[in-house]
């Protein structure tokens, strides 16, 4: 449910009922801070329950990123994370279908990040997102395995990917 910002900034009339604890004597515009302060919590804890792993991976990513921004972050010459690859690696966990295991994550040396799915010992995919549109991945499945580039055009999972 998104938050009507407008209305909670219209101040053509007084409010009905003001919050528990805070006097008559605020401003309305006080009191306009205060209700879009009060839906901005309400939508946020309404979304973490709803996505909230799907967050956390997603700061998971930030904090990640931080660590590997300078030149060499590992100590062998590696290239920091960019912002454009961190983008792209949020634009495909926002489009994982919810019935898709959350990855686990790790830099790369080239600055790419790679999603990793490690459901057994004999079955794993891997995807590697960077700044370009290209999903380079790889899987084994027992003894069969397989690699490949896919278009990521950041409204859609390539559904090879999705296959694999």
């Amino acid at each position: 449910m998104p938050v009507q910002l407008t209305a909670l900034l219209s101040t053509d009339s007084a409010p009905t009922q003001w919050p528990e604890g805070l006097s008559n004597s605020m401003s309305e515009s006080g009191l306009a801070s205060y209700e879009i302060k009060e839906s901005i919590t309400q939508y946020s804890e309404e979304s973490f329950a709803l996505f909230g792993s799907r967050n956390n991976l997603i700061a998971e990513i930030y904090e990640m990123s931080e660590e590997c921004a300078k030149e060499n972050w590992d100590g062998y010459g590696a290239v920091p994370i960019s912002i454009t690859t961190i983008w792209n690696t949020e634009s495909f966990i926002r489009l994982l279908p919810v019935s898709i295991s959350l990855p686990e994550i790790a830099p790369e040396p080239d600055g790419s990040i790679s999603l990793d799915w490690i459901p057994g010992r004999y079955r794993t995919f891997s995807l590697s997102i960077g700044e370009s549109n290209q999903l380079a991945y790889a899987w084994l499945e027992g003894s069969e395995r397989g690699h490949g580039v896919a278009r990521f055009d950041f409204q859609v999972i390539p559904g090879r990917i999705l296959k694999e």
